[in-house]
């Protein structure tokens, strides 16, 4: 499993930025880093791929996800993801930046939190051009200029093309503008925050300022699972991701996840995708050396 923390600090496209934005592959990177990019590796920043032209399959947490021309896939700070090798039919854009880039932008951006589980957003026609554009303008910005533009400058334009990715993800769905899916927002936010600490569902809706069952039936019409259901979720995911990249125990990861009980973590682990934790390991394991 490649780890990315750094790799792509001397490669950011502005001074004061970190911040990397690339049409069609147009400024090359070095062998070594495409390379780890290739092959599963946990994210470190945010990172978003639009297609234009053809289609690519990426994998994100061990699920290959096709997506073709207007649409863009995004994965999040610790995800496992791992880029195709790109065909030079396709014609497509790739940005990244990290959590500093991020504090800096003027608002925030619901779809961040993915609390519509899907890393896939698909734009209409009118939207595809703004968002070409948009592309087309940070990387012009950053790749043109006799010299670094103003960091507000990149910013303002960084800020709009985040703003369509928001607004498209949430098209159709009602929820951008529903108080009740901010609160499932705040719930998701509330669980990764605090997410090896075993919090019970009670706990969460005090913090929130809600009863057990109004949560109950918050989380189950977002997502479709109970609030118990969806943590126990979020936790095995975890487990997974943290057996790619690193070799544990059952011991060592249960306790790490906050479980008390490392066969009972076993048993769930084992219920929830069907295989031990040994065997999970050594199918990651036949898979890196194929």
């Amino acid at each position: 499993m490649q780890e990315t923390k750094g790799l792509l600090d001397p490669l950011w496209h502005h001074d004061k930025l970190p911040l990397m934005i690339n049409e069609n592959c147009r400024i090359a990177l070095p062998e070594e880093v495409l390379g780890k990019l290739q092959q599963p590796h946990k994210l470190s920043f945010y990172y978003f791929v639009y297609i234009d032209q053809g289609s690519e399959t990426y994998t994100i947490d061990l699920q290959d996800i096709t997506i073709s021309a207007g649409q863009l896939i995004f994965g999040l700070p610790n995800q496992i993801f791992t880029n195709p090798v790109h065909s030079p039919a396709n014609h497509h854009y790739h940005l990244s930046f990290d959590e500093h880039t991020l504090a800096l932008l003027p608002q925030t951006y619901a779809f961040l939190l993915n609390p519509l589980q899907t890393p896939v957003i698909t734009f209409d026609p009118e939207a595809r051009q703004r968002v070409r554009a948009l592309q087309t303008n940070v990387f012009q910005l950053l790749h043109t200029a006799a010299k670094p533009p103003k960091a507000e400058i990149v910013l303002a334009h960084l800020n709009a093309l985040l703003t369509e990715y928001n607004s498209a993800y949430f098209e159709g769905t009602g929820h951008q503008a529903n108080t009740r899916s901010s609160k499932y927002v705040e719930f998701k936010l509330i669980v990764e925050t605090h997410l090896t600490e075993q919090q019970d569902v009670h706990t969460i809706a005090v913090k929130m300022g809600m009863t057990t069952s109004s949560l109950y039936a918050l989380v189950k019409e977002n997502a479709g699972v109970s609030p118990k259901e969806w943590i126990t979720n979020r936790l095995i995911l975890e487990a997974q991701r943290q057996l790619q990249y690193s070799s544990r125990s059952v011991k060592e990861l249960a306790y790490d996840l906050g479980f008390n009980d490392p066969s009972y973590f076993s048993r769930l682990f084992k219920k929830k995708t069907g295989k031990s934790v040994s065997d999970f390991s050594e199918g990651l394991r036949d898979l890196s050396s194929t």
